[in-house]
């Protein structure tokens, strides 16, 4: 199924230094004609770090899709009960939102798009960026392999010698995840080689 006339949720949490791989993803989204609302967690939409301030990626974002970006859980709660978008897409999702995700918590704009749409029964983009996927994280992303309606952006080890527990996604697979999530499937392989 193609992303065409489909209403988009993109999800960034606080994987800052992925970032400048993530807006051009949103940028494919819309030349393939999808309709595209950002959601920022707390701290992706306040945290200024070396990789840029929170402002200019929320001007970019808002530039990109034509929208504001949805910045609270008050403004992302109506998403799930009046049932605005065909899927959800987290990315860069940390480790921090995975583990959150996979034992329910919602404490942040992301978690509660991403708990308002699985309640519709529709697909959830998973695009990990975390430091402990082979570690304390690992137990999570089983969880939410094995959930329904979630699926996984392919994801590899990024720096094996420095980080051995680290994973991140391919974030230029977002699109074909996403197309194949709206049929009901999950791309394969799901971990891959850089």
């Amino acid at each position: 199924m193609t992303v065409n006339g489909k209403n988009i949720g993109f999800a960034l949490t606080g994987s800052y230094c992925t970032f400048d791989q993530i807006f051009p993803e949103i940028e494919k989204l819309i030349t393939e004609k999808a309709n595209v609302t950002t959601i920022f967690s707390y701290q992706s939409a306040t945290t200024n770090s070396r990789f840029g301030d929170a402002k200019d990626f929320l001007k970019k974002a808002e530039k990109i899709t034509s929208s504001k970006p949805i910045t609270t859980i008050v403004d992302a709660e109506p998403l799930g009960p009046n049932n605005m978008l065909d899927v959800i897409v987290i990315a860069p999702c940390t480790g921090n939102t995975l583990a959150k995700l996979a034992n329910g918590i919602t404490d942040s704009p992301v978690l509660m798009a991403a708990k308002g749409h699985l309640r519709n029964n529709k697909p959830v983009v998973i695009a990990i960026s975390t430091n402990d996927a082979l570690s304390a994280n690992l137990k999570n992303i089983g969880i939410l392999l094995n959930a329904k309606n979630c699926y996984f952006v392919p994801f590899s080890q990024d720096n094996y010698k420095n980080k051995p527990n680290s994973m991140v996604a391919h974030f230029e697979l977002i699109l074909p995840t996403i197309e194949a999530a709206l049929d009901g499937r999950q791309i394969q392989p799901v971990i891959r080689c850089k």
